[in-house]
C-alpha cells in the first residue's frame, strides 16, 4: 500500500485549500485515514482523523475550518482547509492505519501567507 498527498501550495490568509490523499491496494475502505502536520522545529501534530465507519474528530485548533472526508470508492481522503491562518503553514502528512499496518504518506507543503 502507497500514500500520495497532493494539493498542497501557497494562499493568503482567509484562503482556502483542499488536500487529497489517495492510496494503492484494497485495505483502504477498511482503514482510518488521519492528516497529521509538522512546522518547522515543531513536532508533528494531529489535525483530522476519520476512521472506517466515518466518524471524525479534529485537533482543536482546526475545528469548524477543517473538514476530513473520505471517498472509498476513489481510495481517497480529503481535507477541505477553509480560513486558513498563518500558524496553519506547515508539512501535511496522510496517514493510513489498519491493524497493526501504519503506513504515511510524503508530505505536501502548506503555506499561508500574504
Amino acid at each position: 500500500v502507497q500514500l500520495q498527498a497532493s494539493g498542497g501550495g501557497l494562499v493568503q490568509p482567509g484562503g482556502s485549500l483542499r488536500l487529497s490523499c489517495a492510496a494503492s491496494g484494497s485495505i483502504f475502505r477498511i482503514s482510518a485515514m488521519s492528516w497529521y502536520r509538522q512546522a518547522p522545529g515543531k513536532q508533528r501534530e494531529l489535525v483530522a482523523a476519520i476512521t472506517s465507519g466515518d466518524i471524525t474528530r479534529y485537533a482543536v485548533s482546526v475545528k469548524g475550518r477543517f473538514t476530513i472526508s473520505r471517498d472509498n470508492a476513489k481510495n481517497t481522503v480529503y481535507l477541505q482547509m477553509n480560513s486558513l491562518k498563518p500558524e496553519d503553514a506547515a508539512v501535511y502528512y496522510c496517514k493510513l492505519e489498519s491493524g497493526i499496518l501504519t503506513i504515511w504518506g510524503q508530505g505536501t507543503q502548506v503555506t499561508v501567507s500574504s
